[in-house]
């Protein structure tokens, strides 16, 4: 055992987890240090609520945490009692479930010491010899022939139109997810950043009777909903520029299909962008991106249909436009926005804000102290989007230089420079088992040398 090399995972959410199981999977593969600074390995931020209203985003049949094994999933769910479909998608929590039930499988069938749990956070990486050390909070530190960054989302930023007064208060909630997070009851008006994904999820969380909740994000467009059943793809080309693919979609959707149309292009859309200029990329994300995210990620069925009669019944508004300011008086947060395309301002009381702007992609103004240690070494650098940290095809970590650097990885949402569409299970499954088998390849490499 004394002769394995060591891979450090940092991070034990989906990505996190489903590469160290590859790596462990081999029996000739290294020892595995899985780095999980939160108590539960396995579900990650996205699985671990236990809210039956939050549900997964994707039908079952493709939630497999194996690309190669498509009914892995469904035979779990054969296997063990206590959940419920709602038209073919399952509770979040009941997916994390499966997810750890993965985990114990390869603890009791791995040979032991070769997974360890380390329930810590990594806070500083760097180069030690030929391979990397990592420093843990608590002090200790991991030597490592091989590092991935498997972080998940980033808490978003602190909008700058919040008072700090307002930031440091209780009235103000910067990670929906946090445990801690909460609404007092008597909170009647609340203001949500954002529309997307991440307002549906808190809008669901906190609702109680006689709350209305305001949304206004730039554009004020919320996530379509998911077809009743799964429906054959109509065919768009894969190919052009993000105009040129506009068209073909607006094309093929013509007979009112285009969630078959997005869905079409699924499997090739980490290609379309990788084909695309920095400057078509920019462009996207500029004019594109809004529309393509609400209909491209899309609703269960159930919980679009809740969400319609929080809107039919004005509990929950949903507005386009800038807010401009946010100030605490007393117990009331006035706010202050300006709609899409207007000029006169209006103005809005609330008592608490909660950030829904969803994945933070700027890494300057990430606060995780391993990313700042990381970004201050020059081992990792932003992608030209600001997307995350930019990778090379086989998800190595850029550094400064401009150079991969050697066992440093990186996997899940933090690529999205590079690949796109890279923060939901079907995506992230296949990085992860194809960053694995690139650091098994690595390490046959060094035993043969």
């Amino acid at each position: 055992m004394s002769q394995r090399p060591t891979v450090a995972v940092i991070g034990a959410g989906f990505s996190g987890l489903l590469t160290a199981l590859h790596l462990a999977a081999d029996p000739e593969g290294p020892t595995v240090r899985l780095v999980e600074r939160a108590r539960a390995f396995g579900r990650g931020t996205a699985y671990s609520t236990g809210n039956p209203d939050h549900l997964l985003n994707v039908r079952v049949a493709n939630m497999s945490a194996y690309p190669d094994d498509p009914e892995h999933f469904t035979r779990w769910l054969a296997g063990h009692e206590g959940w419920s479909s709602h038209g073919g998608f399952v509770t979040r929590g009941v997916y994390g479930d499966y997810l750890q039930d993965l985990l114990r499988q390869a603890l009791e069938t791995t040979t032991p010491g070769r997974l360890l749990l380390e329930q810590d956070e990594a806070v500083d990486v760097q180069r030690a010899g030929e391979g990397w050390r990592v420093r843990l909070a608590l002090g200790r530190e991991i030597e490592a022939s091989a590092v991935v960054l498997a972080l998940g989302v980033l808490r978003p930023a602190a909008p700058a139109a919040a008072a700090p007064a307002l930031l440091a208060s209780a009235r103000y909630i910067g990670d929906p997810w946090d445990p801690k997070a909460r609404l007092e009851p008597d909170w009647e008006d609340v203001l949500l950043l954002g529309s997307g994904l991440t307002m549906i999820d808190a809008a669901v969380s906190l609702w109680r009777p006689g709350r209305r909740f305001w949304a206004i994000s730039r554009r004020g467009l919320t996530p379509r909903q998911h077809a009743p059943t799964g429906e054959a793809a109509a065919e768009v080309a894969p190919t052009g520029s993000p105009r040129e693919l506009l068209a073909a979609i607006r094309e093929a959707s013509g007979d009112g299909r285009w969630r078959e149309a997005i869905d079409s292009l699924r499997p090739h859309v980490q290609s379309i962008w990788l084909g695309w200029s920095q400057a078509e990329r920019r462009a996207f994300l500029r004019h594109l991106r809004p529309w393509w995210d609400v209909h491209r990620h899309r609703l269960a069925p159930s919980v679009a249909r809740r969400i319609g009669l929080l809107m039919r019944g004005r509990e929950l508004v949903v507005r386009a436009g800038e807010v401009t300011s946010m100030t605490l008086v007393r117990d009331t947060v006035e706010v202050a926005w300006r709609p899409r395309g207007g000029r006169t301002p209006r103005r809005l009381g609330v008592s608490a804000v909660v950030n829904c702007a969803g994945l933070l992609g700027d890494l300057e103004k990430a606060g995780e102290p391993l990313l700042k240690a990381l970004l201050a070494r020059g081992l990792i650098r932003p992608d030209p989007c600001r997307l995350g940290a930019e990778v090379d095809a086989g998800s190595r970590l850029m550094g400064a230089s401009g150079r991969a650097e050697p066992g440093l990885y990186a996997v899940g949402p933090l690529t999205r420079g590079a690949f796109w569409e890279i923060t939901s299970a079907p995506d992230i499954r296949s990085q992860a088992a194809g960053a694995a088998q690139a650091i098994l390849s690595g390490v046959r490499r060094a035993r043969a040398a």
